[in-house]
Order: structure tokens, then sequence, then C-alpha cells
């Protein structure tokens, strides 16, 4: 995360989220699922401290989680884990790209193309 982004705290675990490569906040704005208008607001978390999201990043670089109960993805229907698994890996891997840039670039870019808004008043 940029130098002004530092020091959101996990609301599971509350340590700091040091780095954007490791945020489940951001894991849910580069894959649509909040508005940049709602990362001040919205809680911040580990990536593995959410494991219903974690449990979609398939790659060997995060260890295997599962939710509990009902949201386990092993008891979900297999299109949907199908579909969560290509968008949640796929913001996994723009967060570590993003992680890995030498030079900052505006919010309105940091989401997977499908979900980039430029110009809309809620960004």
């Amino acid at each position: 995360m940029a130098r002004c982004e530092q020091g959101y705290l996990c609301d599971v675990c509350g340590d700091e989220v040091e780095n954007i490569s490791d945020s489940d906040l951001y894991l849910r704005f580069v894959t649509g699922q909040i508005a940049s208008g709602d990362l001040l607001a919205a809680p911040e978390r580990h990536l593995l401290c959410n494991p219903f999201n974690a449990q979609f990043i398939d790659t060997d670089a995060v260890p295997r989680v599962y939710a509990s109960g009902d949201f386990d993805r092993r008891q979900l229907d297999d299109e949907y884990v199908q579909q969560q698994s290509q968008l949640l890996t796929r913001g996994w891997q723009r967060l570590q790209e993003l992680a890995a840039l030498e030079q900052p670039i505006p919010l309105a870019d940091y989401p997977l193309p499908e979900f980039r808004s430029h110009g809309r008043s809620s960004d």
C-alpha cells in the first residue's frame, strides 16, 4: 500500500495489514465487490483472516483455507465455485502486480479491467 494507506488494522486479528498484497479490502476492491468510495469505511482484514474469500484463491502461494459451515466452498455449487475461484485468483494476482509497482498508479486503475469505471461519480 502507499505510505498514506498504511495503518489499516485487521478487524479479525487486530494486526496491521502492512501490504496491499495481503489485503482483503483491496481484493474486494479490485474484483468489483466494493467501490472506491467505500474503501475508507469498509473493514480491513488480512486475506487469510477472511476465509470465505481466501478459499477461492487458487495458487500455491496462498495456503488452502476453507470457510466454515455452509459457506465452505466444498458445500457450494460447482459453477459458483469455479466463477469465484477464477475471479478471486485473478484479483489476488492483480494485488501482487500492484504491490510490485515501482511507481504509483491512480486508484481508478487498481481494479481488474472489467471493474474499472473511469469517470463514475462513486469512484
